[in-house]
């Protein structure tokens, strides 16, 4: 049996949108706080889970730091930091270290959200 497991973790931090015309709010410095939700299909171990959220915590802290109170411009690789970016930015970096992560999810207002990728691996 395969199942889905998710761990969502936050970062603050600063961006703008350089390919955006100067009277667009969001060409200039702002701030987010960023929902990102990491998931997982896999089947269970002998553990009894997908994998253990201590875990990924863990796997997932060196990239937090990363990205948490930042300008996400200075980052190489998001020198366009829309939420499209930095969805695909996180899973790529998370994949390498976690081969279950089958998406992510990046919220960067309750109203709004961006998935990468856009359809997840059927369980």
């Amino acid at each position: 049996m395969m199942f889905e497991i998710r761990q969502t973790f936050y970062i603050d931090s600063a961006r703008y949108l350089p390919h955006l015309p100067s009277s667009h709010p969001c060409s200039r410095v702002h701030g987010h706080r960023f929902q990102i939700t990491l998931i997982l299909h896999g089947p269970l171990t002998q553990e009894g889970w997908v994998m253990d959220y201590h875990q990924i915590a863990q796997t997932v802290e060196p990239i937090k730091q990363k990205l948490d109170h930042r300008l996400l411009n200075e980052i190489s690789g998001l020198n366009n930091p829309t939420s499209e970016h930095l969805a695909a930015y996180i899973y790529h970096e998370v994949k390498a270290k976690i081969p279950l992560l089958v998406q992510v999810i990046v919220k960067e207002t309750a109203e709004s959200e961006c998935r990468y990728p856009s359809s997840p691996v059927p369980i």
